[in-house]
C-alpha cells in the first residue's frame, strides 16, 4: 500500500475542494491514485445529492456581486434545508463563486429545461442550414445537431457550464459537491446578471 502523503492530499483537495479527511480516505481507497480518488469523490457527493434530492429547501441565502467599475452586477439565490447550513463557509463561499461565474460566463437559463423553444428551433434550423450540402445521412445530421444543441447547452445553462472556479467540474457537479460536502439539499434558485448597455 502507497504512502499517502500531504502533497498529493493538498492537490487532491485543490481539485475537489474538500476536507483533508475526505481526500486521505479516498486516496488511501485509491491506493493514491487521484484521478480514481476525484470519482470516488464525485460518485460520494452524487449519491448524497440523489438522496436529499426530494428534501425541501425553504432557507437559504442571496449572494449580491458587483464587478469592480461597476458595470456588471449579479444577484444569485441559494435554497438550502436550514440556516444553519446557508451561513456556512462553504455555502457562502460557494455563492460568491456561482456569482463571479454568472458574471464571467454570461448564462441565460438555469437549466436546459428553460431554453426558450423558439430560440432551440431557431438554432437548429441554422444548424441544419450549415448541413444542408453536407451530403451526409439524415441519421448522422440528426447526431450532429445533438452534438450541437449539447454545445449550445454547455454555453447558455448555467448548471451545464465548466465551472470557472474549477475547470474539472461543470457547475452541476460543483453543486453535487457542496452537497455531498454539507450533508444538506442545496439548489440553484435562480439568478439574475446586469450589465450596463446589454
Amino acid at each position: 500500500m502507497a504512502t499517502i502523503d500531504k502533497k498529493t492530499i493538498q492537490k487532491l483537495r485543490e481539485i475537489t475542494g474538500l476536507g483533508m479527511m475526505d481526500c486521505k480516505k479516498a486516496l488511501v481507497e485509491t491506493d493514491g491514485d487521484v484521478e480514481k480518488a476525484v470519482d470516488i469523490l464525485r460518485r460520494k457527493g452524487a449519491a448524497v445529492a440523489a438522496k436529499r434530492s426530494d428534501k425541501e429547501t425553504a432557507e437559504g441565502v442571496v449572494h449580491a456581486y458587483i464587478h469592480p467599475g461597476s458595470r456588471v452586477g449579479v444577484l444569485v439565490e441559494l435554497n438550502c434545508e436550514t440556516d444553519f447550513v446557508a451561513n456556512t463557509k462553504d455555502v457562502q463561499d460557494f455563492a460568491k463563486d456561482l456569482a463571479l461565474h454568472i458574471a464571467a460566463l454570461k448564462p441565460l437559463y438555469l437549466t436546459s429545461d428553460e431554453v426558450d423553444p423558439k430560440f432551440l428551433e431557431h438554432e437548429k434550423s441554422i444548424i441544419m442550414e450549415q448541413l444542408a450540402d453536407s451530403g451526409k445521412p439524415e441519421q448522422i445530421l440528426n447526431k450532429i445537431v445533438e452534438g450541437k444543441i449539447n454545445k449550445l447547452y454547455s454555453d447558455i445553462c448555467l448548471l451545464d457550464q465548466t465551472f470557472v472556479k474549477n475547470d474539472q467540474f461543470t457547475v452541476a457537479q460543483a453543486l453535487q459537491e457542496i452537497i455531498g460536502k454539507t450533508g444538506e439539499n442545496i439548489k440553484i434558485k435562480r439568478f439574475a446578471r446586469y450589465e450596463i448597455g446589454a
